[in-house]
């Protein structure tokens, strides 16, 4: 996917976070997240939005830490959401495609710029699930297309990171397959990081199927996988440690 295409999808979910955020009330639950109510979601998703904007804004080449949300609740802390989400996408349309800053994992991106607006972009999306899932009605769709590159950057990127849990004692293969195109990924575990390949070479213990919409947001958790075929250990592996 283009640049422009994940800042598209950045801005319509989190108008749509929002206003899901606003109608179901900052103090309605997060089915989706047990432990959250909605005003967790915003200033979790809000102080996300400003972190990301400040490397591309002020060119960190760094880590900085995750900064805390104001202690804002109700209409004020639904319009400090929108307006940490306006100022990253304003951000990210307004930055040169040449800015140097920091980006945090190995996912495939063609500059630092591409890496924000595609991070930002999922990390939205799967909030304004949660957001609508808080609301009671049914989420907005995605596209194959969008959900299939958020697949990929959640196996190529977050877990590349040494930091992911979903580890192994002897080598098992989890095949990640979507049926309505032609997406696979091989993710080879072990007792390192996972290593995904965007193939489905050799033989698989377990292999996850169905729709890339809904495959996608069954691997954060989201919803239950469409289809467990082989050893199902590996599907309750992925869903017990892949949290972010």
């Amino acid at each position: 996917m283009e640049t422009a295409q994940h800042l598209a999808a950045l801005d319509t979910a989190g108008r749509s976070l929002a206003d899901a955020a606003e109608r179901a009330g900052t103090d309605a639950g997060v089915p989706t997240c047990p432990d959250w109510r909605v005003r967790d979601l915003l200033r979790h998703t809000g102080a996300v939005h400003v972190w990301a904007a400040s490397f591309v804004r002020e060119g960190h080449t760094g880590p900085l830490p995750l900064g805390d949300a104001p202690g804002l609740d109700g209409a004020e802390l639904v319009a400090w959401y929108r307006d940490s989400h306006h100022g990253l996408v304003k951000t990210l349309a307004d930055a040169s495609p040449d800015v140097v800053c920091w980006t945090f994992h190995p996912a495939p991106n063609p500059s630092p710029l591409a890496f924000w607006t595609r991070r930002q972009a999922h990390e939205t999306t799967v909030h304004r699930f949660d957001a609508q899932a808080a609301l009671g009605v049914v989420p907005d769709p995605v596209t194959t297309e969008f959900a299939v590159d958020g697949i990929d950057e959640l196996l190529r990127g977050f877990h590349a990171r040494p930091r992911s849990r979903v580890r192994t004692d002897e080598p098992r293969v989890l095949r990640v397959r979507a049926s309505d195109t032609d997406a696979v990924w091989s993710v080879r575990l072990s007792d390192g990081p996972p290593v995904t390949m965007p193939d489905a070479d050799g033989p698989a213990d377990t292999e996850l199927s169905g729709p890339a919409e809904e495959l996608y947001f069954a691997l954060w958790n989201r919803l239950p996988a469409p289809r467990v075929t082989g050893d199902p250990a590996l599907a309750t592996l992925w869903q017990e440690r892949s949290a972010i």
